[in-house]
C-alpha cells in the first residue's frame, strides 16, 4: 500500500485519501519521529517510503529493528527523491543538520517539530520557502496527540494536505493564524504531558500516603485523569461548571478546592506555563539564524 494525499482537499486528512506517492525522509530518529514513522506503518505505508538519517548507532538499530525503514548515518543524495522531509531534531543542532541536508532537499516540503525554531530560521537554512512548524506532544507515541500547525505562504494547499495526512496518525491537529501561536501551544500541550505526570506523581504519592498500594494509587490516579478528560472532551458546558458539579459545599471535594486555592495553586500554575511560553520564544533566539 503506498502512502496518499488529496490533490485538492485540506480537510481530509486520510493516508488513504490519495492518488500519488510521497517518498518521506526523517531528520533524526527520536521519540517524535518514531510516533510519526509507526503510526504511518499502521496506516498501511510501506517502510521502503521512509528513510531516517540518525547519527546515532543506537538509534538505528532500533529503527531498522522496530520498522524496517531506511536508516543511514549522513545526508546524500538519496534525499533527493524525498517529497516530505520531517525535521525531528533538537533545537540546537537543527542549524548544523539543515548545513548537511539543504543541499539535497531543495524540492521538498519541509516539516519542522523542532520546538522554538522559527520558520524565518528554517526557511533560510534550507533555501526554501516551503516550511511548516508542528508542535506535537508525546500522547503522539500512542496515537491520543494533538499537534499545532503554521504554514509559511509558500506552502500549497496540497503540501497541506500532504502535512494533515502524516501528522494525523498521530492524533489531532489545529492550524493556527500566526506562527507566535506555536510559543503557546508549546507550553500548553507540548509540555502539557509534563505537567499531566506531575500531577499524577502526586495523586499517587497521596494514595499511598493515605493507605492505598502503589499499584492501586496508580490506577485510581490514571483511570481518573483519563476518564475525566474524556467527560470534558464529550461535554460542551464550561470546564468550571463541570468543576462545580462535583464540588458540594462542604463536602470532601470542597476541601480539597479550598486548600489549592488558598495555596494559590491556579495562579502559580498559570505563571508556569507563561514561563514555559517564554522559554519557547528564547529557543528562536537562541538557536534561530541571526
Amino acid at each position: 500500500m503506498t502512502f496518499m494525499t488529496s490533490p485538492t482537499s485540506h480537510a481530509d486528512s486520510s493516508p488513504h485519501a490519495a492518488r500519488q506517492t510521497h517518498r518521506l525522509a526523517f531528520i533524526g530518529g527520536g521519540n517524535m519521529a518514531s510516533a510519526i514513522i509507526g503510526g504511518l506503518i499502521k496506516q498501511g505505508l510501506s517502510a521502503s517510503y521512509i528513510a531516517v538519517v540518525e547519527p546515532f548507532a543506537e538509534a538505528r538499530i532500533r529503527l531498522i529493528a522496530q520498522y524496517g525503514v531506511q536508516v543511514q548515518e549522513h545526508a546524500d543524495a538519496s534525499l533527493q527523491s524525498a517529497t516530505l522531509v520531517i525535521w525531528a531534531v533538537k533545537p540546537q543542532t537543527f542549524r548544523d543538520a539543515a548545513a548537511l541536508t539543504a543541499t539535497f532537499t531543495a524540492q521538498a516540503l519541509h516539516l519542522s517539530v523542532a520546538a522554538g525554531i522559527r520558520s524565518d530560521s528554517i526557511a533560510q537554512w534550507l533555501g526554501t520557502e516551503r516550511v511548516v512548524r508542528a508542535m506535537p506532544n508525546t500522547p503522539a507515541l500512542v496515537g491520543r496527540g494533538i499537534s499545532g500547525l503554521f504554514a509559511r505562504d509558500a506552502v500549497t494547499a496540497q503540501d497541506k494536505a500532504l502535512v494533515q495526512s502524516v501528522i494525523a496518525t498521530t492524533g489531532e491537529h489545529l492550524w493556527l493564524d500566526t506562527e507566535a501561536q506555536l510559543d503557546a501551544v508549546t507550553a500548553l500541550s507540548g509540555s502539557g504531558p509534563a505537567y499531566v505526570f506531575y500531577f499524577l506523581e502526586a495523586m499517587v504519592q497521596a494514595g499511598v500516603g493515605m493507605g492505598l498500594s502503589p499499584e492501586n494509587a496508580r490506577q485510581l490516579a490514571i483511570s481518573t485523569f483519563s476518564g475525566t478528560a474524556e467527560l470534558a472532551r464529550q461535554s460542551i458546558e464550561p470546564l468550571e461548571l463541570l468543576r462545580e458539579r462535583v464540588t458540594s459545599k462542604g463536602g470532601t471535594t470542597y476541601a480539597a478546592i479550598c486548600s489549592m486555592e488558598r495555596d494559590s495553586i491556579k495562579p502559580h500554575f498559570v505563571q508556569a506555563m507563561h514561563a514555559a511560553c517564554e522559554r519557547a520564544a528564547e529557543l528562536g533566539d537562541e538557536f534561530g539564524a541571526a
